[in-house]
C-alpha cells in the first residue's frame, strides 16, 4: 500500500468512524472488562490517575477479611506459627535467613550483630507470614492479584534496610564522609520529590548524551512528517539483505532502546550483520496533537513502510516492533492483509509484546470500567499521558529494584545512582497523545485483538489469523510489563509460522541483549501447543543472545543478497540531517 492509500484508507475511516474497540466498550460489564483488562492498560489508567490509589482499601480488602474469617484454624495456625518463631528469634535459635541473591542484606552487619540480625530475621518471618495469610484465604484471580502488590510493596517498604535508624551503610557512609552524606541525601530527597515522578533518581540527567554517547550508530534522517522521522543506519557491508527491516518502537518511549550505547546496540548489531535497517523516531507529542490515535500512528507505520521500501527498491520490507509498538504493527499486518497486500511484509517480529490481554499478571488484575473512564477523562482534559507518571507506575511494579534500593543508594548513603544507559532511556518519557491513550484502554479492556473484526485499523477489520507471514516473538521471563505467557498467546493468535523466544532477562534487558554477555540464555522450541507451560517443558536451552538468532532467522527471510548502496536516501527521499535527528531530543 502505497502512503497515499494509507492516507486515504484513514480519511474514509476518518469523522463517523468509530472502531469496534471504541463503540462497543460501553456495553461490556464491568466484570467482563475486569477478567479481560490487561498490563498495557493498566499501567496507562495509573499513568493518568497516580499509582499510589492502588494503596486504598477497596471490596479486594474487605473480601480478604471474609475469607479468613471463615478459615479461623488456617490463621491461628499462621499467627500461632508466627508467635513461635519470633520466640526462637529472641532467643536467638532462629534459622530464619535471607535468599542469597537479596542484596537487601549483604552487609555483614546483618549477620553479625545481634540486634541488626534479629530485626532483619523477624522481618522476613512477619513477611512471609503475610504471604501465606494471603494465599490462605482461597480469593479469586483478580483480588489475589490486587492485594498481592499491595502486599508486595509493604513489605519491601517495611524493610530494615530501609530504615535510618537500622541501616548499616547509612552509619558507614556519614563516618566516611565526615557527615556530608546526610547531606547529600537530604539535598536528593528534597530535589526528588519537587518534581515528577517523586521516585529517587535512577540515573543523574548528564549521565549520558543522546547523539553522543548513546544513539551513536551512524545514518541519516530521510524523511519526516509531524508525527515521525524515518532513520536510515549506514551499510558496513559490502552486502546486504535485499529486504530492509523496519523497527518500530513503543510510543511511550524513544526509539534509542534499539540503538544505546555501541555494544549495546541492537541497530549497530544488525547492520554488521548486512541488514538494511531502518528506525521510525516518534515525536513527542504535546496538546497540539491530543486527537493522535490508533489510526494515525497505523499510518505512519504504514507510510514509513512505503518510504523503506521505495528507498531501497524492494518488494518487500520487514517490521520488528517493540511492546505498544508491536500492538499497531500487528493491526497494521492485519489491515494489509485485508487489502491483499500482506505480502509486501517479509516477516514480523513482537518483542515484548501482548495482543492477548486475558489474565496478563498484576496489571491484568487492577482495571475496571469507571478506573478505565477516569483514565481517559484526565488525559483527555490535559490532551496527553504524562511519561514521568508511567515511569513512576513502572518503578512500583518492581520496588525492591526500582524504588528501594534508590532509597538506600541516594538518600541514606548519599551516592550518586551509577549510570546505566537502559535506565537514561527509561528517564527519558515522552507523551502519549489523549486519544492513543483512550484506544489502548479500550482496546484493552475489551480484548479485542483476540476476537476476528471486533476492532479495526484504518477502516480494515482486524482479524490477525490472517496475518500469515512468518513471525519472531520475543519475552522476557522475568517481565514485570508483559508475563512471557501472555506474550506466548500471540503464536495461538496468528495465522503464520511463529517462532517463539524467551530471553532470561525483565522487559527492557531481553530486549538489550548484546552476544557479549556471558550470562546471555534464551529458549525456543519446534511446536507452539496451546498451554505456554507445555511449550517451556519442551523448549530447548540455548546458551548466548537471542539476536544471532533472530538475524539467522531474519537473513532467511530477506530474499538473498545484493551489493550494498553506500548511500543513504533518494531522489524523493533526500537525507534531512545525521541521526539520531531532532525528534529524539524533545522533551
Amino acid at each position: 500500500m502505497t502512503a497515499g492509500k494509507g492516507r486515504e484508507a484513514r480519511d474514509t475511516a476518518a469523522g463517523g468512524r468509530a472502531s469496534a474497540a471504541t463503540a462497543a466498550a460501553g456495553s461490556v460489564l464491568p466484570d467482563a472488562a475486569g477478567e479481560l483488562a490487561g498490563a498495557l492498560d493498566l499501567l496507562l489508567a495509573d499513568g493518568a490517575l497516580g499509582v499510589l490509589r492502588r494503596f486504598r482499601p477497596d471490596g479486594a480488602a474487605l473480601r480478604l477479611a471474609v475469607g479468613l474469617a471463615r478459615r479461623p484454624q488456617r490463621v491461628a495456625g499462621t499467627l500461632g506459627g508466627l508467635g513461635c518463631e519470633l520466640a526462637r528469634i529472641t532467643a536467638g535459635r532462629s534459622a530464619v535467613a535471607p535468599d542469597r541473591r537479596d542484596r537487601r542484606f549483604a552487609d555483614p552487619a546483618w549477620t553479625q550483630n545481634p540486634l541488626l540480625r534479629r530485626a532483619m530475621q523477624a522481618y522476613l518471618a512477619a513477611g512471609q507470614s503475610a504471604e501465606r495469610l494471603l494465599a490462605g484465604a482461597d480469593l479469586d484471580w483478580r483480588d489475589n492479584e490486587r492485594l498481592r502488590f499491595v502486599l508486595m510493596n509493604l513489605i519491601a517498604a517495611a524493610a530494615p534496610s530501609n530504615n535510618p535508624l537500622l541501616s548499616p551503610v547509612l552509619v558507614k557512609a556519614l563516618v566516611d564522609t565526615g557527615g556530608l552524606s546526610a547531606a547529600r541525601g537530604l539535598r536528593a530527597l528534597a530535589g526528588d520529590l519537587a518534581t515528577a515522578p517523586r521516585v529517587p533518581t535512577m540515573v543523574e540527567p548528564s549521565a549520558f548524551e543522546v547523539g553522543k554517547d548513546l544513539a551513536v550508530t551512524p545514518g541519516s534522517v530521510v524523511y519526516r512528517t509531524e508525527m515521525f522521522e524515518l532513520i536510515q543506519y549506514a551499510s558496513t557491508t559490502e552486502q546486504v539483505n535485499r529486504y530492509p527491516l523496519l523497527v518500530v518502537p513503543p510510543m511511550i518511549n524513544k526509539y534509542y532502546i534499539v540503538d544505546l550505547a555501541p555494544g549495546r546496540s541492537m541497530a549497530e548489531f544488525l547492520v554488521a550483520e548486512g541488514h538494511q535497517v531502518f528506525a521510525i523516531s516518534w515525536r513527542n507529542p504535546d496538546y497540539r496533537h491530543k486527537d493522535w490515535d490508533l489510526d494515525s500512528y497505523g499510518a505512519a507505520v504504514v507510510e514509513a513502510l512505503d518510504a523503506v521500501r521505495a528507498i531501497t527498491r524492494a518488494a518487500k520490507a520487514s517490521i520488528c516492533a517493540l511492546c505498544s509498538g508491536g500492538i499497531v504493527s500487528s493491526m497494521v499486518a492485519a489491515h494489509l492483509s485485508s487489502f491483499a497486500q500482506l505480502d509486501t511484509l517479509a516477516s514480523l517480529c513482537l518483542g515484548v509484546t501482548v495482543l492477548d490481554q486475558a489474565r496478563a499478571g498484576t496489571a491484568g488484575a487492577m482495571i475496571d470500567e469507571a478506573t478505565a473512564a477516569a483514565a481517559m477523562a484526565a488525559s483527555a482534559a490535559r490532551g496527553y499521558l504524562d511519561g514521568r507518571t508511567l515511569a513512576e507506575v513502572f518503578a512500583w511494579l518492581r520496588p525492591d529494584d526500582l524504588i528501594w534500593n534508590y532509597w538506600v543508594n541516594n538518600y541514606l548513603q548519599g551516592r550518586p545512582p551509577p549510570a546505566f544507559d537502559i535506565l537514561y532511556w527509561n528517564a527519558d518519557t515522552t507523551r502519549l497523545p489523549a486519544a492513543l491513550h483512550r484506544d489502548f484502554i479500550q482496546l484493552a479492556l475489551r480484548n479485542a485483538l483476540v476476537t476476528p473484526d471486533a476492532a479495526t485499523m484504518l477502516g480494515s477489520p482486524v482479524d490477525l489469523s490472517k496475518v500469515d507471514s512468518d513471525a519472531y516473538v520475543v519475552a522476557g521471563i522475568a517481565d514485570h510489563i508483559c508475563p512471557w505467557q501472555s506474550c506466548y498467546r500471540t503464536t495461538q493468535l496468528l495465522g503464520g509460522p511463529v517462532t517463539f523466544v524467551l530471553s532470561t532477562s525483565g522487559h527492557i534487558a531481553s530486549m538489550v541483549n548484546p552476544p557479549d554477555n556471558p550470562k546471555a540464555t534464551f529458549r525456543v522450541g519446534v511446536e507452539n501447543p496451546a498451554d505456554p507451560a507445555a511449550w517451556l517443558a519442551e523448549a530447548t536451552s540455548v546458551s548466548g543472545s537471542w539476536w544471532p538468532h533472530y538475524s539467522s532467522w531474519l537473513t532467511a527471510r530477506s530474499g538473498g543478497t545484493k551489493k550494498s548502496r553506500m548511500k543513504a536516501g533518494g531522489k524523493e527521499y533526500p537525507v534531512l540531517c545525521p541521526a539520531p535527528g531532532t525528534y529524539v531530543h524533545d522533551r
